[in-house]
């Protein structure tokens, strides 16, 4: 596992502030952000969110705490006030029931072992709290055309394993999360976004990006 994380968080820790500047007046940002925005979860407090990176997400979203494998990432996102650890999802460094909210925006394509990602953030979460996660389904355009960059050796995907809606589901089921809302959007073509979106309700598999949000259960 460790090899792994290295590896893949060896770019983000290369090239953060290039990575960070992506966000800058991004439309397909602002379209993310409303569709996270739509689902009631959002600023409860204490938050949680997995592959924080430099917290844009964190910072406009209102989480308060962020961790991330990449080193200088996490320096940016301290600048942005947030409080930040080293850590991998796989091994979460918090007691059980910790959080009253947990989020992963982009993240679960980039762990080695997602399963157990969802399993520690069942751990950590106070009972019935809610998992928040934004995803690109693999069966999207946007999927293909990430897998594309993969493929031909794009840095920052190189690591990266897209999944399916039904493979989603599957994971948040089998670790005890039960889906209680989800959006999507990002209907309009990679590299050709020029207008805002509004998020349509469900899981839709032509979607660029989709939110969920899963309920912790309890035995």
């Amino acid at each position: 596992m460790g090899n792994h994380w290295r590896a893949s968080s060896k770019v983000y820790d290369e090239r953060a502030e290039e990575y960070d500047s992506w966000f800058e007046e991004s439309l397909l940002f602002d379209i993310e952000k409303e569709a996270i925005r739509s689902l009631p979860v959002s600023g409860q407090q204490p938050g949680l969110e997995i592959g924080v990176g430099p917290a844009r997400f964190a910072q406009a979203l209102s989480t308060n705490i962020g961790i991330d494998p990449a080193f200088a990432p996490l320096q940016i996102a301290k600048s942005r006030g947030i409080n930040v650890c080293q850590a991998i999802g796989e091994e979460l460094p918090f007691l059980d029931q910790s959080f009253a909210a947990i989020s992963l925006y982009f993240t679960l394509c980039f762990v080695q072992k997602p399963a157990k990602v969802i399993s520690e953030s069942h751990r950590v979460l106070q009972d019935t709290a809610r998992l928040t996660l934004g995803f690109v389904p693999a069966t999207s355009q946007w999927g293909a055309n990430l897998q594309q960059k993969k493929e031909d050796g794009h840095p920052f995907y190189e690591h990266a394993s897209f999944l399916t809606i039904t493979e989603i589901e599957t994971l948040l089921t089998d670790q005890q999360f039960s889906i209680t809302a989800s959006v999507s959007c990002l209907y309009q073509a990679p590299g050709q976004v020029t207008e805002m979106e509004a998020p349509q309700p469900g899981m839709d598999k032509s979607a660029g990006f989709i939110v969920l949000s899963a309920t912790k259960l309890t035995t």
